[in-house]
């Protein structure tokens, strides 16, 4: 790989180093947003769940519509080709993604029969270990299946992440805990969340407005494994203000302590440091 280059792009059948052009104007997912991905990471030599993101991002194409192309084990042998050109030091976020490429007759439904396909591979290091965040309120909220492809990991909802994040940060905070269509708990703009207390864990039930992730998932299976159940609950805002541990769970960072939520302080305690310790036993655990 070329001194200075930290990206690699998988597209038409073979590798590229760089960030290679794949989309065309007319292709349906540059104008109409039928996009998706999802996303992997590559770090300390292993790659966790990667399997399980891979499928992922196909179950993502079908609910956008889209024909996905390539299976989860294709995908998991391409990956793995193009992270041989890395150093086994680095860390990459793994992005396979679909998108269509012509529509209906009408232009707004995207064909079956043709989708375009891709995998970025980019250097990017995990969060240092004592990486926190504050958390603040937005206006915005998740949607429903009735009005978003909720059901996918879709490049089409993430506008409005975006604005999630930018009115939290204008009022000085980093992230924000988002309310779903009945004004409950349902994740931050970024990842999923979980909350202590009493030494009890609990995190939002999934109900349809946002994904229940891959290292959400891990999470709870160590926890059980270690001897503590977590539960899936409705949550309100007033249930974390009276949280005594707050952390985020999503694969960029995979857990990520909240020392705030609109004015009331958390410590990073000891489930969320457990948990962490879990996750890195249990990555360098499973073979690349």
């Amino acid at each position: 790989m070329a001194v200075g280059s930290n990206i690699r792009t998988y597209f038409n059948g073979a590798w590229h180093d760089g960030n290679v052009a794949v989309m065309r104007a007319a292709d349906h997912g540059s104008w109409l947003g039928s996009t998706v991905f999802d996303g992997a990471r590559f770090f300390d030599g292993v790659m966790p769940d990667l399997e399980a993101h891979c499928a992922r991002v196909n179950r993502s194409a079908e609910a956008l519509m889209i024909t996905p192309t390539v299976s989860t084990q294709d995908m998991v042998a391409i990956v793995r080709e193009g992270l041989a050109a890395f150093e086994a030091t680095s860390a990459v976020y793994i992005r396979p993604m679909y998108w269509g490429i012509d529509g209906d007759p009408t232009a707004i439904v995207p064909s079956l029969e043709a989708t375009g396909f891709a995998i970025c591979l980019e250097e990017i290091g995990m969060a240092p270990a004592a990486k926190t965040v504050r958390l603040t309120r937005t206006k915005f909220r998740r949607p429903v299946l009735e009005d978003a492809v909720v059901n996918a990991k879709a490049g089409c909802l993430y506008p409005n992440n975006a604005r999630m994040l930018v009115e939290a940060r204008s009022r000085g905070f980093d992230n924000a805990l988002v309310a779903d269509a009945m004004g409950n708990v349902a994740e931050t703009a970024t990842a999923n969340i979980f909350m202590v207390k009493d030494g009890e864990v609990f995190t939002p039930i999934p109900n349809g407005t946002f994904l229940a992730g891959i290292t959400r998932a891990r999470h709870m299976t160590n926890l059980a494994a270690d001897g503590v159940a977590v539960r899936e609950a409705v949550l309100c805002f007033a249930d974390f203000a009276d949280a005594d541990e707050v952390f985020m769970s999503g694969n960029m960072s995979k857990v990520t302590p909240v020392s705030e939520f609109d004015g009331t302080q958390y410590q990073v305690g000891p489930i969320t440091r457990r948990v962490r310790e879990m996750y890195w036993d249990w990555a360098l655990s499973e073979a690349v």
